[in-house]
Formats: structure tokens, C-alpha cells, sequence
């Protein structure tokens, strides 16, 4: 072992003992934390793990050092899909023409508070 933990690429023949993947190889995750105060998950950055339950050690190692987090999601990169900020305006406008979706649409009683 070289001082680092696991070294990878190391196979029953290369004297470590282990069969591992390399590091190189190891996927990209994402990593969401909510804090005390928080109320959703906040995209905190990424890390490259061999699985999903290494991500999670790792991401609670690096980004909850002070425990401010109180629950963290791992996402590999790969398995998000996202809209694309040039096609906003048509991606979007579908919602526009649902009137029933705004809250104008609805007489709200004045019993109910809050709204």
C-alpha cells in the first residue's frame, strides 16, 4: 500500500490482495445536502465513488464536517436528465396556457388564512 487507502488498478496479481477498479474508472456523483435550517436539498458538488453507499461516505466526509447537514442525496451524473436552458421558452410555455393552474382561477374563501 502507498499511503493513500486504496490505491486501485491492483489485481489478486498485483500484490494487493484485492481485485478493485481503478479510480479512473469510478463513476461521478452528485451530491445534494439539506441542512438544519433547510428545507430542500441543496446541490453541494460532486465526487467520484466505486458505488452509490461510497458516495455517501464520502459526500458526509467532505461536505458535513461542522454537522450542518441532516440528510444527503448522491445521484450518479449520468442517470440525471435536465432541460436545456436554450430551449426554456418553449420546454416551459406548455404551463402558460392552464389557467387552471394559477391561483386566479379559484375564489378563495376568507375563512382560509395564510393564502
Amino acid at each position: 500500500m502507498n499511503g493513500g487507502g486504496m490505491t486501485g488498478g491492483r489485481g489478486l496479481n498485483g500484490g494487493g490482495g484485492m481485485t478493485e477498479e481503478p479510480r479512473s474508472n469510478w463513476p461521478l456523483f452528485e451530491v445534494f445536502l439539506r441542512s438544519k435550517r433547510g428545507l430542500n436539498h441543496v446541490h453541494v458538488g460532486s465526487l467520484h465513488a466505486a458505488d452509490a453507499e461510497m458516495a455517501l461516505h464520502h459526500a458526509r466526509d467532505l461536505y458535513t464536517r461542522r454537522n450542518e447537514g441532516v440528510s444527503i442525496w448522491v445521484v450518479k451524473a449520468a442517470d440525471i436528465t435536465a432541460s436545456s436552458p436554450d430551449e426554456k421558452d418553449p420546454f416551459f410555455a406548455p404551463s402558460g396556457d392552464k389557467v387552471y393552474r394559477h391561483p386566479t382561477f379559484y375564489e378563495i374563501p376568507d375563512s382560509v388564512p395564510h393564502i
